[in-house]
């Protein structure tokens, strides 16, 4: 099965392509989405986020997110250990969801497979790309953020210049029309590439 990872920084529009690449057929798994449900569900990941970050990391057995959130931004080395505990159990949750998918291919989309080292997971990379402007407003609309908290964010993800010369594909999503274009071209190219 070829997996394809689809990337991109905050507010660059992943989502909305990702619903593209499904309307063309395409298995979509989204990292991020599985992760949340997932410090939710397991007890084993709820006991192991207690012991990094204390009693308030769940209230109700629901995760506190705005807690957690704040226990990262003061301290990084925190979210390291919480991905050690979340990243492998979402790996495995990938590779049962995998067996299932019978598509010419499936996407993957994460947000940080660069920044996590994560490329060789993958067969294709796919990096969404907007104007910094474009998707702190896009942010901003979304979340109800402040434009410095989005561009705190920002700082810890790598630029999309970094991110184009590791990538197989890029779309450029500041018009929609222009991306879902991109996107259906993208999807052929990658079926001829299997095919072939």
């Amino acid at each position: 099965m070829v997996v394809v990872g689809l990337t991109g920084g905050i507010g660059s529009g992943k989502t909305t392509l990702l619903k593209c690449f499904e309307s063309f057929g395409v298995p979509i798994y989204i990292a991020d989405k599985e992760a949340k449900a997932l410090m939710n569900r397991s007890k084993v990941i709820q006991r192991k986020l207690i012991d990094i970050f204390g009693d308030l990391a769940y209230i109700n057995d629901e995760l506190n997110r705005p807690y957690l959130a704040s226990k990262i931004f003061a301290d990084q080395s925190l979210l390291a250990k919480m991905n050690a505990v979340v990243h492998p159990k979402v790996a495995s949750h990938f590779k049962s969801w995998l067996k299932k998918q019978e598509a010419p291919y499936v996407i993957k989309e994460a947000a940080i497979i660069f920044e996590n080292k994560l490329e060789n997971q993958y067969d294709f990379i796919i990096t969404v790309v907007a104007d910094e402007d474009l998707r702190i407003q896009r942010v901003i609309n979304r979340d109800q953020s402040s434009k410095e908290k989005v561009k705190s964010i920002m700082k810890n993800q790598l630029s999309d210049e970094e991110k184009i010369k590791k990538s197989d594909y890029v779309i450029k999503n500041n018009n929609l029309e222009e991306a879902k274009k991109q996107a259906h071209k993208i999807h052929k190219e990658i079926l001829l590439r299997i095919n072939a």
